[in-house]
């Protein structure tokens, strides 16, 4: 075990949004033992300021499902993969073709634009800083889309998944992590968790057969796959539990913690 990869949200960061002690404990052993660290996450690089108050400067995250490599130790983005904003317009058209009642928002290098349509009733506390407003291809194009996102209120995950990919699987890349939300996830055709985590354990020198990954939803299912072992959260969703010989322990009995800990010895 020379690399650590882990999903943030329902692998080592609970539903309350907390990350246990042992946990914390566990990663900074690994690191303090000459384990290299990295989180690879669906979230933003401005959605990771507690994941930075519990570990400090550990190591590096991958965000936005693998478009774009932050280092914590110098507080920069190292990488990014973004979608031209002309392919982000035609994706929107394509969905609107198949599920006329979808909405969308795109997240940028820079923040996040939402349609009038996407935030869901008291959403908008927790997004106060974001105003609503039609997506502007001009300045997408600007800053940068690194995820674009769907919305459906009709249709399951799976099902919106199934109806949307063949459609516009030469624009973007499409996955989904959202439990109790039909959000698709969609990015540049050759970004995904593991070829972004593939390019960074290459940096270090680390052959996959040496990383060890944690995931618990279908945007991780490529990374466990790559890993030399990968593990699913018990709970996790069912396609990310069928693609993995290895299973931990739900994030509530801190599963990555005990696997971690085995391992070290």
């Amino acid at each position: 075990m020379r690399l650590i990869a882990s999903d943030l949200d329902g692998t080592i960061v609970r539903r309350d949004g907390s990350i246990s002690e042992r946990t914390i404990q566990a990663f900074r052993r690994a690191r303090n033992e000459g384990v290299e660290i990295v989180f690879v996450t669906g979230r933003p690089t401005r959605w990771l300021q507690p994941i930075r108050e519990a570990f400090d400067s550990i190591g590096s995250v991958i965000c936005s499902n693998g478009a774009v490599v932050y280092d914590f130790e110098t507080d920069q983005i190292i990488e990014s993969h973004t979608i031209p904003a002309q392919d982000v317009m035609m994706t929107r058209e394509l969905i609107l073709n198949v599920e006329p009642e979808a909405t969308f928002a795109a997240e940028t290098l820079l923040q996040l634009h939402l349609e009038d349509t996407f935030p869901e009733p008291g959403d908008m506390r927790h997004l106060q800083e974001f105003r609503p407003a039609p997506l502007d291809a001009a300045q997408l194009g600007q800053e940068g889309v690194v995820k674009f996102l769907a919305k459906s209120r009709l249709l399951t995950p799976e099902d919106f998944h199934g109806l949307v990919e063949p459609h516009v699987h030469e624009l973007v890349s499409v996955t989904h992590s959202a439990f109790n939300v039909t959000l698709l996830e969609m990015a540049h055709p050759s970004v995904n968790k593991a070829a972004a985590l593939a390019r960074h354990a290459e940096s270090l020198g680390i052959p996959a057969s040496d990383v060890i990954a944690f995931g618990d939803m279908p945007n991780d299912i490529q990374m466990l796959a790559w890993a030399g072992r990968g593990y699913a959260m018990s709970g996790g969703h069912p396609t990310a539990l069928a693609a993995c010989e290895f299973e931990a322990d739900t994030v509530e009995n801190d599963g990555v913690a005990r696997v971690v800990e085995d391992l070290l010895g």
